[in-house]
């Protein structure tokens, strides 16, 4: 089972990595959003496959916080693909 694991894990750093080419070079900044979103995902399966292969429940609470953080920054960046700002300071709707 722990083989499983650490090919799992190779095959999702795998994936990470050309994630990040994707947000780097990315054609378009829709591209780029989709690649963040989805190397936030990848993360968060690598620290939970790490949390298994050593055994430990502490990266939990890590899981947990870089899951928020992701849906933040993509909730973010679609905001500014939209609108052009994230912040809104315009009251007068």
């Amino acid at each position: 089972m722990m083989m499983f694991y650490w090919i799992s894990l190779l095959i999702i750093s795998f994936a990470f990595a050309g994630l990040l080419y994707r947000l780097i070079k990315g054609p378009t900044v829709a591209d780029r959003v989709v690649a963040l979103d989805a190397l936030g995902v990848a993360l968060v399966s690598i620290v939970a496959l790490l949390s298994l292969i050593i055994g430990t429940e502490f990266f939990l609470e890590i899981i947990l916080l870089l899951s928020i953080l992701s849906f933040i920054g993509t909730t973010a960046f679609a905001k500014f693909i939209e609108r052009g700002v994230i912040f809104d300071r315009n009251n007068n709707r």
